[in-house]
């Protein structure tokens, strides 16, 4: 029974880890905090499945308690002494899909989204992600009209920080 249990969280979760690591994105700065929120996002994930009841689809449960490990990771380190990473000042995207003006679009799009708040974070990470606003609403365990507000609360804090 755990075996199958094992082995049924591990499908589910590799064929869904791009998540987790594109939540690890939008809160983390650099690598090791990439890779420390990455493992507690795992761990939670592994310790709440046998509560995972298939109401849902697996990827937006996966979506809700990845958001809620980091929101509550992302707030006790609020509590820290903040410092600057080196590589956040040489972060660069290699692709080559990618051009100097993506580049630079991005990386500012990524350092507003840093500044926002921890919901409104999420907000915009699932919007960025296509989530139709009934499963933002889900996930975030807010109603459609709620999330469809903050969403236009966020986008224009984005617009604000983008462009002051």
């Amino acid at each position: 029974m755990q075996k199958d249990l094992e082995n049924k969280f591990l499908l589910d979760f590799e064929q869904n880890q791009n998540i987790a690591h594109k939540i690890c994105r939008v809160y983390t700065t650099n690598q090791n905090a990439h890779n420390d929120l990455f493992q507690e996002i795992t761990i939670q994930l592994w310790k709440n499945y046998p509560k995972f009841r298939g109401d849902a689809k697996f990827s937006t449960w996966m979506y809700r308690v990845a958001l809620n490990t980091a929101i509550s990771l992302y707030r006790k380190s609020t509590r820290r002494v903040k410092t600057e990473d080196i590589s956040t000042i040489e972060f660069k995207i290699k692709s080559v899909d990618y051009d100097d003006t993506e580049e630079l679009q991005l990386k500012a799009l990524y350092a507003a989204i840093h500044k926002l708040n921890d919901i409104d974070k999420a907000l915009i990470f699932l919007y960025l992600e296509d989530k139709p606003y009934k499963e933002i609403a889900e996930t975030l365990g807010i109603t459609g009209v709620n999330a469809r507000v903050k969403m236009n609360r966020a986008k224009e804090k984005l617009k604000n920080i983008l462009n002051p």
